[in-house]
């Protein structure tokens, strides 16, 4: 087989080895440059412990040739990204990358990159995904990761912390880490007050605009003991961990501020729990799913449930439930609708996009609940084009459609001002057509108490 030919467009940065897919499943190919290592971690029973941790993602070994080594680790249910995550999962995974550069140094052992795209989201937690990116220490050498760690964790967490979670959302801009540069002239001058922040960002970018190239600490004259090298990464693990963020958003409340009647909203439960189970579906993609209320009412034993949502409260108080209740078959996924994650990097293929990821993942049903006048209304989508995105998502959809007279549609039609007749065409009869042109309606149930029909609909062949 000629694995470069199969090489993921993802994979080439490290001359170490690359991902591949053999068959549908996603391989690890090691390049000869590497053996030393990967043998020395073997030999020093370095894998194990954070395969039992679920710190590092699993792997067996399947061939080993003068060539290359090839593992084959355990299969991702679906890859996420940096700009994909809460506040929280975002500094989960920083907490991981430092978790595990501590624990690599006690080994003789050193992180060589400290990329957030190493990391991604699985059975309920955040998991390390790249084998290859450990090295031996180097007596009395800085962290060779240092400046990544800073542009791809720290930097982007803390703008957030000050500036709100839309700041995440930098990290699609900036594939390689946001410009330490940028971040401090971002931050408030009061941060320069702060041990931690000066150190590690004003001082960063002062020396790199001093050098005008990628800031070493002293280039290769700069010695640092293992000792302070550890206190370092404590010193960073400790203030990432008191991180916190404090943002109001619309929809993160949802379910409080809803216009349900109790009965209302314990028959939507009901009727989709029953629509589930009675066909024993397995994966759900839950569109504008909040903070997975309804895919926590369904009985059936699900394999996964991706909750995606547009409000990133919504997405934090999902994960901080996910947390909570060790949940490990529901993933919050911080997603527009209206303008999802598109392809970044080399060619555009380097990082996927999150349709094409969903896709792959395949699910078996789509949830689109209390959404569709939000698409329609908010995003002044027609419904012909939801139905087509829709039916590119899953062979089947449970969809609630909010009649004229509901109070959420009257609102939002109430802020068109002057507009509000270019909306006339919202109405049950238009949605019903333009669906039929993608679906079948196999069931369609009014929920009681409220001006809202719930339809189960089968895409068309």
């Amino acid at each position: 087989m000629k694995s470069k030919a199969h090489r993921h467009e993802a994979s080439f940065r490290d001359p170490s080895g690359f991902i591949f897919e053999d068959g549908g499943t996603v391989k690890r190919a090691i390049n000869p440059i590497y053996f030393p290592v990967y043998q020395a971690l073997c030999d020093n029973d370095f894998f194990a412990p954070l395969f039992k941790a679920k710190m590092l993602i699993p792997h067996v070994e399947e061939e080993q040739t003068p060539e290359r080594i090839v593992l084959k680790p355990d299969q991702l249910d679906l890859m996420t990204y940096p700009y994909e995550w809460s506040f929280d999962q975002f500094k989960q995974a920083a907490l991981l990358t430092l978790k595990l550069q501590n624990y690599a140094l006690e080994r003789g052992f050193s992180l060589k990159d400290a990329s957030a795209y190493n990391v991604t989201f699985q059975k309920g937690r955040a998991i390390f995904i790249d084998t290859l990116s450990f090295d031996f220490y180097q007596k009395d050498q800085p962290w060779r990761a240092y400046k990544q760690f800073v542009m791809h964790f720290l930097s982007p967490l803390v703008l957030a912390h000050y500036h709100g979670a839309e700041v995440l959302k930098m990290m699609q801009n900036h594939i390689d880490g946001i410009p330490v540069s940028l971040v401090a002239s971002l931050l408030p001058k009061r941060t320069k007050l702060s041990p931690t922040l000066y150190t590690n960002i004003h001082l960063l970018a002062k020396l790199e605009a001093k050098h005008n190239d990628e800031y070493k600490p002293k280039s290769r004259k700069m010695h640092l003991s293992k000792k302070a090298l550890s206190n370092m990464i404590r010193s960073l693990y400790d203030y990432i961990d008191g991180l916190e963020l404090k943002q109001q958003t619309e929809w993160g409340d949802y379910y409080n501020k809803t216009n349900y009647q109790p009965e209302a909203f314990i028959f939507k439960k009901q009727q989709i729990d029953h629509w589930i189970s009675q066909r024993a579906l397995k994966k759900v993609l839950d569109v504008g799913g909040n903070d997975g209320t309804f895919v926590r009412a369904l009985s059936e034993d699900l394999d996964l449930a991706v909750v995606a949502d547009i409000d990133h409260n919504a997405v934090a108080l999902n994960y901080a439930q996910v947390k909570a209740n060790k949940e490990d078959n529901i993933l919050p996924l911080w997603f527009d609708v209206a303008q999802p994650s598109p392809g970044i990097g080399w060619v555009n293929q380097e990082r996927s996009p999150i349709l094409n990821r969903l896709s792959k993942w395949g699910p078996e049903v789509v949830l689109a609940l209390a959404v569709i006048h939000h698409m329609t209304l908010s995003g002044n989508v027609p419904f012909e084009d939801s139905a087509r995105f829709f039916a590119g998502l899953s062979p089947l959809l449970i969809i609630e459609f909010p009649k004229r007279k509901d109070s959420w549609v009257d609102s939002l039609l109430q802020r068109k001002r002057e507009f509000i007749n270019h909306f006339d065409h919202y109405h049950q009869e238009n949605f019903e057509s333009a669906f039929a042109q993608y679906f079948e309606t196999l069931e369609q149930v009014e929920i009681p108490g409220s001006k809202r029909i719930l339809y189960l609909m089968k895409t068309r062949s």
